[in-house]
């Protein structure tokens, strides 16, 4: 994972103009308008049913954009066919507040399968790209260790790293410190933040957790009142 060039350092990976999404229920975003460039790690905060966790699914193509402008990795997500979602996906990693991970495979093979998935071939070059990204979220020593063979936050570096495999433009986490205690929340922030750093990799963080956000400063965009607000740029 190389740090991203200069050339570069002010391209918008997510684009978002007047979008709303709805539910059975009603509305329940309207008008948001959302501009992350490379390398950016912003929070997004808002109650529970505030609608963060469908405004993360809506720029992985998971949750329907009803009307607006959605532009994700270079890909128009309002107007995007059902074969071309695999594509999208390509260009980010989720992380989830529980990693999910497989079970019934170590960690190597739960990263090999992810990469086997999206188009790798050779062999030498999966266990290069594994043990990079082992190394890269400090779990180089648990390829070969069973998920529940792990603690949480063990399991939650794997899943970064799963999510950082084919480095991708941009990573979604969705509270990914919020079945943790506070040492390792810390840590996983930390991680987070360091890993954006290296690679020029923007981040989208949900979270819940101020302490963290009071303790690893960054700009923060809320879900509140039906839409999305950003209190630095108003």
């Amino acid at each position: 994972m190389e740090n991203s060039t200069n050339s570069t350092e002010n391209k918008t990976i997510v684009h978002l103009e007047n979008v709303s999404l709805s539910t059975d229920n009603g509305s329940l975003l309207q008008g948001v308008s959302l501009d992350l460039k490379e390398g950016e790690f912003v929070y997004l905060i808002g109650r529970s049913g505030a609608g963060k966790t469908s405004l993360l699914r809506s720029l992985y193509a998971d949750f329907p954009i009803d009307g607006g402008i959605a532009e994700v990795c270079g890909m128009d997500v309002v107007n995007l066919r059902r074969r071309h979602i695999p594509q999208l996906r390509r260009k980010m990693g989720i992380v989830f507040q529980n990693a999910r991970l497989l079970g019934d495979r170590n960690v190597y093979s739960n990263l090999e399968f992810v990469l086997k998935a999206t188009g790798w071939k050779k062999k030498n070059e999966i266990k290069n790209q594994i043990e990079k990204t082992l190394q890269a979220v400090g779990v180089a020593d648990k390829a070969q260790s069973m998920p529940s063979q792990l603690s949480e936050g063990e399991q939650q570096r794997v899943g970064i790293a799963r999510a950082l495999i084919n480095n991708p433009a941009l990573l979604l986490a969705d509270e990914p410190t919020g079945n943790l205690d506070p040492v390792t929340s810390g840590e996983i922030m930390q991680l987070l933040i360091d890993v954006g750093r290296q690679t020029g990799t923007t981040m989208l963080i949900s979270t819940h957790d101020f302490m963290m956000i009071d303790k690893y400063p960054a700009r923060v965009v809320v879900c509140e009142n039906g839409t999305l607000t950003d209190p630095e740029r108003q």
